[in-house]
């Protein structure tokens, strides 16, 4: 930007070092302070007594299933986010701006109201309850419905990362393949899927830290039976609610570990996207 006289306008040193100044001080307080408190708390009784706190059975169980509940939604997410980004960014049909609009659902609607959406469909109350009871099917307050609530709120994440990416892709290469005689296999698995490799891992990355972190949805239809349907982040809200503050502090700080390492695993992702969306931009330029 230049000023009228042609001279490039700079902001003054004073007022640099004021914007500077207050972004490190929001960091500080509401970023670094608490996870310096986090495992500060969570080694104040000392090492033993952190171990011995992450070993209880409980814990264990909790670690266990928020695992468990990773593993099972985030392939099931991806490859649902994967299908429906294919048939919105590829294909025109009736109906398709509906299709986008359901995919933000999870985002509008509360992770509670969530829960208990699932609790009037699965409850024993509920419009199925009466059938999954007549055939000793417990979804509610059971696992089960654990994976289906983290299942529904993880569900845009990959859908909503590769929509913008294989639009701005387009379709060239894939008809061009198709043209040459391709199979639809051989045209997802050479063409497809290493263009969009990097924006598929981000989105997988987004829905695993989601699928541990989430709490609202999963307090609602879990039953927080201690041992069976407690993940980390409800284990802690109990630990909390029962004034053991070593050994919250101590399951805080490991899923504060799994989150930074996947903080970590998101930026170099999101680096190495940049890097091929700029090598794409260079490559249409060049092209004749």
């Amino acid at each position: 930007m230049k000023a009228a006289l042609g001279k490039p306008v700079r902001e003054p040193r004073a007022f640099k070092a004021l914007l500077l100044g207050l972004t490190l001080g929001f960091l500080g307080v509401f970023i670094l302070l608490p996870l310096l408190t986090i495992f500060t708390q969570a080694l104040k009784q000392g090492l033993g007594a952190y171990i011995r706190a992450l070993a209880e059975p409980e814990a264990a169980a909790s670690i266990r299933l928020t695992l468990l509940t990773a593993l099972i939604c985030v392939p099931v997410n991806t490859a649902a986010g994967l299908l429906l980004a294919w048939a919105v960014s590829k294909f025109e049909f009736p109906g398709k701006n509906a299709l986008i609009t359901m995919i933000e659902i999870p985002f509008a609607v509360s992770p509670v109201i969530a829960g208990l959406l699932f609790i009037f469909l699965f409850g024993s109350f509920g419009w199925l309850g009466g059938f999954l009871a007549a055939h000793n099917i417990k979804i509610v307050f059971a696992p089960p419905a654990i994976f289906i609530a983290t299942a529904f709120v993880t569900f845009p994440f990959v859908a909503r990362t590769l929509i913008p990416l294989m639009r701005e892709l387009g379709k060239d290469d894939e008809e061009a393949a198709f043209t040459l005689g391709a199979t639809g296999p051989q045209v997802f698995w050479k063409i497809t899927l290493p263009n969009i490799k990097w924006g598929l891992i981000y989105g997988v990355i987004l829905t695993n830290a989601r699928a541990m972190g989430e709490f609202g949805a999963v307090s609602v239809v879990s039953g927080l039976v201690r041992g069976k349907t407690t993940t980390m982040p409800l284990y802690i809200e109990i630990l909390y609610g029962e004034y053991r503050f070593g050994a919250a502090f101590a399951a805080a700080s490991l899923l504060t570990l799994l989150a930074l390492v996947t903080i970590a695993v998101k930026a170099a992702v999101e680096r190495l996207l940049i890097r091929q969306r700029k090598q794409a931009e260079v490559f249409i330029q060049e092209e004749p």
